[in-house]
């Protein structure tokens, strides 16, 4: 269906987390809500509650609805039994009032099998498509069952890594189509003045950063990012690695003080307490970070399903760094638009970390070949076109 015949369409979002909780699927909304609304639709979000946020609000044309029945964090300390009736009730009246014609949920193949056949039965007594846009894969039954078995329209994988993982466990792969996430290129740019930012850390001042984006975490790396700046700073001894805080994030399972006090506990054995920026930032502290970084790093162990910093550093025209799992080499290609290196080899990423700041031309160079594949491949109007694609298949 072309643009120009396309019916504004009601579009009815479901996650579990939104700004201020963070994320990559909190972020990856952020990009697509307000760019369906500029390509004309009706576009609603239903989301966790947060305290001191109201329940009901405008954002950027998307209008956000919260409920503590959304929020994660109170949910697993709660727990998800006898839920069911006002789990229906919130969902039937945020359908009701959207007048959804399509059922966007995003990571509701998992946590709570309450919400998603709830969601399910009322999308097939409405007659509504019901899409899933799968972030994440998980090795347990609750994902196998809330994947497999639930009568998904059509399944939106965020990765090629993503959608084989749903093949493999019996998906039908004419059901999958994959969508690389999309940045806003126009607010992650090489030109994003960081005086802010320098201003609150003046430790940045004169140091050649490495910027670690991610939410602090054993899955996304945290502690090989220490452990090789142990090994860089013999050689760069003006080196300073940033590292985001915790603040603010969906934790299911309360691991993130476990991890954060191993990764204090490294810094102080390796003395690299003036050499370790942690704090939590906002939006535009981060795009002021990739603006004094000198290199970005990304080295998951887990199974990272895309890594939106990825396109946050290309965007910036930013050399990332990245390692051999999930989606990640999808998108950078080594030695093309960053390195390549395998799983928890501190010592490769060291040695890497080493040859970008020795190499000005380099890093420009991955920088620039970055930001021209965004442009191309990656933008906000890319992935929204691409998703409508999918919903014209099925309204």
């Amino acid at each position: 269906m072309g643009d120009s015949k396309r019916r504004r369409l009601n579009i009815a979002y479901l996650h579990w987390g939104f700004p201020p909780i963070i994320g990559g699927v909190e972020t990856h909304l952020t990009i697509v809500l307000p760019e369906m609304v500029k390509q004309g639709n009706n576009v609603s979000l239903l989301t966790g509650a947060v305290e001191g946020i109201h329940g009901k609000y405008d954002y950027e044309g998307a209008t956000i609805y919260r409920t503590p029945l959304m929020d994660l964090n109170w949910l697993f300390k709660r727990g998800l039994a006898g839920l069911a009736e006002d789990v229906r009730q919130v969902f039937t009246s945020f359908l009701d009032v959207t007048k959804a014609d399509v059922i966007h949920a995003h990571n509701m193949h998992y946590f709570s099998e309450v919400h998603t056949h709830t969601l399910e039965s009322l999308a097939k007594a409405r007659g509504i498509p019901l899409i899933l846009t799968a972030h994440n894969v998980w090795d347990d039954v609750l994902f196998l069952d809330l994947t497999e078995k639930v009568d998904w329209t059509h399944i939106i994988a965020v990765s090629h890594f993503i959608k084989k993982e749903i093949i493999g466990i019996g998906v039908d792969d004419r059901k999958i189509t994959v969508i690389h996430h999309g940045i806003d290129q126009d607010k992650f740019h090489a030109g994003v003045d960081p005086s802010n930012v320098l201003k609150k850390y003046p430790q940045l001042k004169g140091r050649k950063v490495i910027f670690h984006p991610a939410r602090i975490g054993m899955a996304k790396g945290c502690d090989v990012s220490i452990k090789a700046i142990n090994l860089v700073k013999r050689i760069h001894p003006e080196v300073i690695l940033v590292l985001a805080g915790s603040k603010n994030i969906v934790d299911w399972g309360e691991t993130q003080q476990k991890d954060i006090a191993y990764f204090v506990n490294l810094i102080r054995r390796f003395k690299l307490e003036d050499s370790v920026l942690i704090d939590c930032y906002t939006l535009d502290e981060v795009k002021e970070l990739y603006a004094v970084s000198d290199v970005v790093l990304y080295p998951s162990t887990g199974c990272e399903p895309f890594g939106l910093t990825m396109l946050e550093a290309m965007a910036s025209e930013k050399p990332i760094i990245v390692t051999r799992m999930g989606g990640m080499p999808e998108i950078i290609s080594d030695g093309i638009n960053g390195f390549v290196i395998p799983v928890k080899d501190f010592e490769t990423l060291a040695s890497k970390i080493n040859n970008l700041l020795e190499d000005e031309k380099l890093r420009k160079r991955f920088g620039y070949t970055g930001r021209q594949m965004v442009e191309k491949q990656y933008t906000k109007e890319h992935i929204a076109r691409n998703t409508l694609a999918v919903y014209d298949r099925f309204v």
